[in-house]
């Protein structure tokens, strides 16, 4: 008898941690996935007074508090015209338990599910952890997802597609026929599409739009969390919205892996998702600027990099060696093929750092760029 098991055997360790682990102390760290901004103080001070007051110290409802679920469904209603009632939300530890307990209630072992590639290093190990087959979707030339190619790429074993918008690691936004076109590919083969949203306000070009404003049936499960949008990437608080039916199937896992997410983490969240937003404002507006930045010096180095219209990276295409070369001289990019072998020949490079470290890590990718 095997000592571990086989689906776990398949799974990798995450080549962003290789990197981070190679890298010197005192490195430019371009790899980072989270906003270099404090988590909001109402936010902040919410879970604190929801410690001092005990109410910290308890389970919650395995869905989360009602104040939170409201707030999650008002927010849904304001920004996405949706009609989500609270109680088809549940309150997760971050958007990664919200997407580990949507493929677990819908994936069967051998069962395929669709993932972008290059792509959120997640969720081929999650379906991996489910039993699944992960079956790569190569991305455009602008790198966001084509409706066509994952319509091809589906059988009669594929249970499940994956969309991410704005996506992690190209930065890159679905057009809102697009999201049209995923809803239609989900309700017409009956799959399930799972929209990952964690980056949704964070757009600078264009609008967030989700594959469900436009689905006709409940095959549309979205994900997302505080985590991005109001750094809040240490509390772990997302949630999975979903039909009555499909999340009281999530429940079931969710209720036994993790009971309900912290509690002081839900009444920060509520109280960053009902309070002042300008803090959110203030930093998309950092990212946008910054980005700018980045994409003047890499269009000056001569690297070649799809637009970023959302989230906090970028995917310029490099030569051989570069990110190595880069890591060698103290700047913490990743490689592509960390997220799928159609990645390779990028790098993904974070900007969520000051834009005095972007301008010195230009000079370095200049001087490594000439190099090469």
């Amino acid at each position: 008898m095997s000592q571990y098991a086989a689906r776990v055997e398949e799974m990798d360790i995450s080549g962003i941690r290789e990197v981070f682990e190679a890298a010197g102390e005192d490195a430019i760290n371009l790899g980072l996935g989270q906003p270099d901004f404090p988590t909001p103080e109402h936010a902040r001070e919410a879970a604190v007074s929801a410690i001092r007051d005990g109410m910290g110290d308890s389970y919650t409802s395995n869905k989360g508090i009602p104040e939170l679920r409201e707030a999650i469904s008002d927010r849904y209603a304001t920004d996405n015209g949706q009609d989500i009632p609270p109680e088809n939300i549940i309150a997760t530890a971050g958007a990664s338990e919200a997407i580990h307990v949507a493929i677990e209630a819908h994936v069967e072992p051998g069962d395929e599910v669709l993932c972008p590639d290059p792509g959120f290093l997640a969720y081929e190990q999650l379906v991996l952890l489910a039993g699944g087959e992960p079956k790569r979707v190569e991305l455009r030339d602008d790198l966001t997802l084509d409706p066509a190619a994952v319509e091809n790429a589906i059988t009669d074993n594929t249970s499940l597609f994956i969309v991410n918008s704005p996506a992690n690691p190209t930065g890159a936004v679905q057009s809102k026929q697009d999201m049209a076109e995923f809803a239609r590919i989900a309700d017409e083969h009956e799959v399930i599409c799972l929209s990952d949203e964690v980056y949704e306000k964070i757009v600078f070009d264009g609008e967030h739009h989700s594959p469900a404003e436009f689905a006709s049936s409940d095959r549309v499960i979205q994900a997302s969390a505080c985590s991005k949008t109001y750094s809040m990437t240490g509390w772990r608080l997302g949630w999975v919205a979903a039909s009555s039916e499909r999340i009281e199937r999530m429940l079931r896992v969710h209720q036994y892996v993790q009971a309900c997410a912290s509690a002081p983490s839900q009444y920060a969240a509520e109280a960053a998702l009902t309070g002042p937003q300008e803090p959110v404002r203030e930093m998309v507006s950092a990212f946008e600027e910054r980005r700018d930045v980045l994409l003047d010096g890499l269009e000056d180095i001569g690297l070649d990099t799809p637009v970023p219209k959302g989230a906090f990276y970028a995917m310029p295409h490099v030569p051989a060696g570069w990110t190595q070369k880069m890591l060698d001289n103290d700047v913490i990019v990743v490689p592509g093929e960390a997220f799928g072998p159609s990645g390779k020949g990028q790098a993904r490079i974070s900007y969520a750092t000051s834009t005095a470290e972007l301008k010195e890590a230009l000079e370095v990718m200049r001087t490594v760029t000439n190099s090469l």
